[in-house]
């Protein structure tokens, strides 16, 4: 269990050492799981995105890397195996262009973020240019059954998402 935590640990590091790098660790699964047993195997997912393809690589390498050490320093029997692989999806530039303009225009505050979400987003920017417009969550806990965000940042996000979509009704239109 020490190493695995050891190596949940270099997850994150190994994210962090990147501007927009996240590495997650998100289920555990230790064997017997028991509260006076030394575990015998522990299994986990691990989770790194970024903000394209070769700086997931980089991740990869890193993640190998440490993982090669650890197996010489401890002689311990451990393997990684990808479950899943998709592709990074940025953001267009024109939808956060149009999402920045959004909330200035309204008078909110806006920066751009770069997010690891794996859900709509991507498989949207498959079809079409995509963006993604973000609110405050309580604690920053979102995807999650405690997530909670005010009724104003919920209405200030649907206020941006309504001016991008007249504003782009305005372009197809051949309205300005």
């Amino acid at each position: 269990m020490q190493v695995a935590a050891r190596l949940m640990q270099d997850v994150v590091a190994i994210a962090r050492r990147s501007e927009h790098g996240r590495g997650t660790v998100g289920m555990v699964q230790v064997n017997p799981n028991s509260r006076n047993v030394v575990p015998g195997e522990v299994k986990f997912s691990i989770d790194m995105r970024n903000i394209s393809d070769d700086e997931v690589a980089k991740m990869d390498a890193a993640l190998r890397a440490t993982i090669a050490t650890v197996r010489e320093q401890t002689g311990m029997a451990i393997t990684l195996e990808e479950v899943s692989h998709y592709p990074a999806a940025p953001f267009h530039p024109d939808c956060q262009a149009a999402i920045s303009r959004a909330a200035t225009g309204l008078g909110y505050p806006s920066r751009p973020i770069v997010s690891g979400a794996g859900h709509n987003a991507v498989y949207m920017s498959y079809l079409a240019p995509a963006g993604m417009i973000f609110i405050p969550c309580k604690d920053g806990i979102s995807h999650n059954e405690i997530e909670y965000a005010a009724p104003q940042h919920v209405t200030a996000g649907a206020n941006v998402l309504l001016k991008v979509m007249l504003d782009y009704a305005k372009v197809a239109s051949g309205e300005d």
